[in-house]
């Protein structure tokens, strides 16, 4: 989780309000002295901090406040707003045009991340179904062209480059070309890594803008660069037209409030975040959403948007299953196999409001990872009637232990797989068959579900089928109440013996029935906000 020494502390000072019997000027002061110095140690620029500061006492007028009023929540949302402001210079990011050709220029120091980030990037949107194309004009640095090389393949994208042409100008330019006449949606041009003080370079970038006329200009922050970020960010918003900002290394970072103030510097909005080294550690970005998981509230936004890339709405027999009240071995698989395209554990965690740092300690995300490709192998092991039956079959020994060997896992591992898979069985049955929540919907639209799964799975539509939030009350109720959901997690997060049960669990809770499933995660653990 990015800045997550930041956010404790945040979180920390917030707390201490809640716990005071009365809020006046002195508690309120405590709150933003404990706030401002977790920012400046952060390396948020001093005159950032200050606005905030002033901005939160302007807001929290005491004596205004009616008798009445909840002033703890009032404080509270003050803070949170103003944190957002941080981030957030009110200006909505470019987007790539569907059925345009697009051109992006990257820009930035060298070490920034830049090329990596471009690889991520093309990533990105090749998985929102646009044709990108990559291209190195970074000709300055040794081994930029073969670095982006390797990416690119490994992510299955196309890219152009030269071993021979010393001319960045001249690549950037016959590269877009390229890719122009080959009808690509998108073209990103890296560019090579420049300082403040390098002038020649910086010449070579406004040549190649003027060369190439881009349509966005992605400025890439270290975000370990500390307050150095406000010289290095006006420096190249003077030479470049720069559109949004991508901050790279925000891995949990303490000191990536530097970065941040980048933002205030160059008036662009911060389009991405990079949290990791993986093709899918690049996050889009939104300044609540970044507020809101560094305090530990989770991202349901991103959450749904990760889950809707997956485009889950297509496996049409989950959700005939799923009315049925019936989750067969397959329907598991299916779903883990959707959970490990989504990106690493990690991450996916992070987004799920409730898991705080101290939740997330001690979790294993590689490990989990590990285990959850050896259950493939187990369901790779599986005949098909074994896979779409509800586990029974495995009460006969010689079927689990023929299971074993073909997947090289240990029979006791199999058991602890179908252990877990029998728990997201019952959960499905309370929810479908006649009895069920499901099965309370109305005629019309069951037939839907029937006729059209992709259709029916529509979270507004199951939302409003299943009684609105009353409905989703009453589930909450037989699960335990919110305090059962999140122990739940908390529970699957220590793997439930046989570990990967947090992971089944995302998949069903979330992915499970296209759409509808992952409506209800957000609503389920969303009321904690």
């Amino acid at each position: 989780m990015v800045l997550n020494e930041l956010g404790a502390r945040i979180n920390t000072a917030l707390q201490a309000l809640s716990r005071e019997a009365v809020i006046d000027e002195r508690a309120v002061d405590a709150l933003l002295r404990e706030i401002c110095g977790a920012l400046l140690e952060s390396d948020v620029n001093v005159r950032l901090v200050h606005t905030l500061r002033q901005n939160v006492k302007k807001r929290v007028d005491l004596d205004e406040l009616a008798a009445s009023s909840n002033k703890r929540k009032v404080v509270q949302s003050a803070v949170f707003d103003e944190l957002c402001r941080l981030v957030d210079p009110g200006v909505q990011p470019w987007k790539p045009q569907r059925g345009k050709q697009n051109v992006v220029m990257f820009v930035g120091l060298q070490g920034s991340g830049k090329t990596t980030s471009c690889t991520k990037l093309a990533a990105y949107y090749k998985r929102k179904g646009l044709k990108v194309g990559l291209v190195c004009a970074d000709t300055f640095r040794a081994g930029a062209f073969d670095q982006l090389k390797q990416n690119a393949s490994r992510a299955h994208i196309p890219y152009y480059g030269s071993y021979t042409e010393p001319d960045p100008v001249r690549i950037a330019v016959d590269g877009v070309a390229q890719f122009r006449a080959s009808k690509f949606d998108l073209i990103i041009v890296d560019t090579s890594g420049r300082h403040k003080q390098e002038a020649e370079l910086f010449a070579e970038m406004e040549q190649i803008a003027a060369a190439i006329k881009p349509h966005n200009t992605i400025f890439v922050m270290d975000g370990t660069i500390g307050q150095a970020a406000d010289a290095q960010a006006r420096a190249f918003k003077q030479s470049a037209d720069i559109g949004s900002i991508i901050i790279t290394k925000m891995d949990g970072h303490a000191k990536g409030g530097g970065a941040i103030s980048a933002v205030a510097a160059t008036g662009s909005p911060i389009e991405f975040i990079g949290t990791g080294e993986h093709i899918h550690d690049l996050d889009a970005f939104s300044a609540r959403s970044f507020v809101s998981k560094m305090l530990g509230l989770g991202d349901i936004g991103g959450l749904v948007e990760t889950v809707k890339d997956m485009q889950l709405e297509k496996n049409e027999d989950m959700m005939k299953n799923l009315a049925k009240g019936v989750f067969t071995l397959k329907d598991m698989r299916d779903q883990l196999q959707s959970i490990l395209k989504m990106g690493p554990l990690s991450k996916i965690m992070g987004m799920v409001p409730g898991m705080s740092p101290e939740m997330m300690q001690g979790f294993d995300a590689d490990e989990s990872t590990r285990r959850l490709r050896s259950y493939m192998c187990v369901f790779d092991s599986m005949t098909e009637a074994e896979l779409n039956s509800d586990g029974k079959p495995f009460e006969n020994e010689s079927r689990l232990r023929r299971v074993a060997r073909g997947s090289g896992v240990r029979p006791v591992e199999i058991q602890a797989l179908l252990h877990q898979h029998r728990q997201f069985g019952q959960l499905v049955k309370k929810m479908g068959g006649p009895k069920g929540m499901l099965g309370k919907m109305n005629p019309a639209m069951m037939q839907q579900m029937a006729k059209n799964p992709a259709a029916a799975a529509n979270p507004a539509n199951m939302l409003k089928q299943m009684g609105g939030m009353g409905g989703m009350q009453k589930m909450i109720q037989q699960m335990g109440g919110m305090s059962g959901v999140q122990n739940m997690m908390k529970q699957m997060m220590g793997g439930g013996g046989g570990g990967g049960g947090m992971q089944e669990m995302m998949a069903q809770m979330m992915g499970g029935g296209g759409g509808g499933m992952q409506n209800m995660m957000a609503q389920m653990m969303g009321g904690r906000r």
